[in-house]
């Protein structure tokens, strides 16, 4: 287990928010010892004690993980300065909580700096730009990294309810006979939040909900929906199966992405400023916060099925959800069986649950009526960025995203970024607070 961890960019939200928590997690649970150490490397004039009372104030308790804390000033992207900053006798897990802009030359400085033999190497999303991004980071890092030391973290992969969906469906006979198209007639795949900008427009606004959400996070959800049971939970068994989800998803055409894609940024309502008056946003960038891709997959198990991935900024109400909608049954001999609804299988992502609506009918009748079963998981033991962090010192890189996944959901993407960049697709707008765009 990796005993040393360096935060490049540490003094920012991305630490104060997840990583730190995550750590103080990890100390609770007995998964870090008194051998670990943290070490921030970022561009404010601090010293060692001015890191550790700002770190104590997102650290709640764990005085001794606190002590241990170091920092450097240095610029990331300067080899020599980053070699005073790491130790070069030890491996550590670098990871880079920074604008994605800067990780090839952060990347590079790393590895001039010389860090030593069984580092690894963390990248937040998004992971590049675009495809060519992609693909010219993918190259630089292997040539300085071996893949396994290469850790492209997605949090919604650690999140319980996620790994619980592998559960629900891989675990249970009742289910995966009927995980298919015969049976399943769509999937919903929604990230919708109330919340709107919430100061990050600095980073949202030269991103979009198409990149920030859909081409990453929501583009992982539907692997682990519909990909093929794999041989075992371990790194390559799983990412192959993801990867096989990935390059069976039709190539969208120019028509496709005109009938399929919708794309729309919020007005002013309820107690919200328009997002083109928010501060920090430029008008002329087009943004959008609410993006929807409507996928159909060319293999055996899902002809016919629509994937519907969706998300949006300052809606009427939060829906983080993946939604499995089965077929109507062929006959209801009932009263009123007209009104019957077809079953709905749903993983709530936050908050974690699992719902499955059902038919039945009222007692000594034959009127149907809906049933729902709940059920709410056991709380997890770490948080998701616990979990990730937990992967990286271990070396498991199973939910960590592989080069080749990388850049093939970038491929899905790309015909839709280059069409909504030619205007081919209107920009539509909806009230803050409201639903969204007006269905058509």
């Amino acid at each position: 287990m990796i005993q040393h961890l360096v935060i490049l960019g540490a003094t920012g939200d991305l630490t104060a928010r997840y990583l730190l928590p995550a750590l103080g997690a990890l100390r609770s649970r007995g998964h870090l010892d008194e051998r670990f150490r943290l070490t921030g490397v970022g561009r404010e004039d601090w010293t060692d004690e001015a890191f550790r009372n700002w770190a104590a104030e997102h650290l709640h308790g764990h005085a001794d993980l606190i002590a241990s804390m170091r920092y450097h000033k240095a610029d990331v992207t300067d080899a020599e300065a980053l070699a005073a900053a790491i130790p070069h006798d030890e491996p550590v897990a670098a990871y880079l909580a920074l604008p994605p802009a800067i990780f090839p030359a952060t990347v590079s400085a790393l590895h001039a700096a010389g860090t030593a033999e069984g580092s690894t190497i963390v990248l937040e999303k998004p992971f590049g730009e675009n495809l060519h991004d992609a693909v010219e980071l993918n190259r630089l890092l292997a040539r300085l990294y071996p893949e396994r030391s290469i850790f492209r973290v997605d949090h919604f992969l650690a999140m319980a309810t996620v790994l619980n969906l592998l559960g629900v469906r891989l675990a249970n006979r009742v289910l995966e006979p009927i995980w298919s198209s015969t049976h399943i007639e769509r999937v919903d795949i929604v990230w919708d939040e109330s919340l709107a900008l919430e100061g990050r427009a600095g980073y949202y606004d030269g991103v979009g909900a198409l990149k920030d959400m859909l081409q990453n996070h929501l583009l992982q959800l539907l692997c682990l929906v519909a990909m093929e049971p794999p041989i075992s939970l371990g790194d390559r068994d799983l990412r192959d199966r993801k990867m096989d989800v990935l390059r069976s998803i039709r190539p969208l055409s120019l028509d496709d992405v005109a009938h399929r894609t919708r794309r729309a940024r919020y007005t002013a309502g309820a107690g919200v400023p328009s997002y083109v008056d928010e501060d920090g946003v430029d008008p002329q960038h087009h943004t959008e916060t609410f993006a929807e891709i409507r996928l159909e997959l060319d293999n055996w198990r899902w002809p016919g099925t629509q994937f519907r991935l969706r998300t949006g900024k300052a809606l009427g109400a939060d829906r983080q959800e993946v939604a499995i909608h089965f077929r109507p049954v062929p006959h209801l001999p009932f009263t009123g069986a007209a009104g019957a609804a077809p079953n709905v299988l749903r993983f709530g992502l936050e908050p974690e649950s699992v719902e499955l609506e059902l038919t039945g009918t009222t007692s000594g009748a034959e009127v149907l009526t809906p049933l729902t079963l709940r059920a709410r998981p056991e709380p997890a033991e770490l948080p998701p960025y616990g979990r990730l962090l937990l992967d990286v010192l271990n070396g498991d890189p199973a939910l960590s995203i592989r080069a080749d996944e990388a850049e093939e959901a970038w491929r899905v993407v790309s015909p839709v970024l280059d069409a909504w960049a030619k205007d081919l697709v209107p920009l539509e707008e909806y009230p803050a607070g409201s639903q969204g765009p007006a269905p058509r």
